[in-house]
């Protein structure tokens, strides 16, 4: 284990985009932030939904938190605003050091339930950090494989 620094949320700019580009999950979403930063739509001071871990000055974890409004809460009773997690990823030295349990835990210090989709062979990493599988809604689901995060006093939705 190492000495692990706090959890920050990431500003949208240039330097942090360069970091993205060290991650696997690096995608259309970071691309589109980055010609918006081209087109100067956004700015370095920009409420962002990444979130990262440092070691030393290098990003070494990184997730994206989602806020979504109660009124499309179909996963937990009673219904309320929730934090979709996504692209949660430590990049591969720093794994099994504690990296990505620091950001899950910070995730939960929010206070909100929390959902995530597992990626495949992530199952048993998202149970290690207290989610649990939903009970599979076809209609709901549509082929993800919904985990989630219950603080005291939610429990799981039941589809109708």
């Amino acid at each position: 284990m190492v000495d692990i620094q706090e959890v920050k949320r990431l500003r949208i700019n240039f330097k942090t985009l360069e970091e993205f580009e060290n991650f696997r999950e690096y995608g259309l979403q970071e691309l589109s932030m980055k010609e918006d930063l081209q087109g100067n739509i956004i700015d370095n001071d920009s409420e962002s939904p990444f979130y990262g871990v440092y070691y030393g000055d290098k990003l070494v974890g990184r997730m994206s938190l989602y806020k979504v409004d109660a009124k499309y809460d179909r996963y937990f009773e009673p219904p309320q605003e929730y934090f979709e997690l996504w692209k949660l990823e430590v990049l591969e030295p720093y794994k099994g050091r504690g990296f990505g349990k620091q950001l899950v835990d910070y995730a939960k210090s929010l206070g909100l339930p929390l959902k995530t989709n597992a990626r495949q062979r992530s199952d048993t990493f998202w149970e290690r950090m207290g989610f649990e599988p939903l009970t599979y809604d076809t209609d709901r689901d549509r082929g993800e494989n919904p985990y989630v995060w219950f603080p005291q006093g939610v429990k799981e939705q039941k589809p109708e």
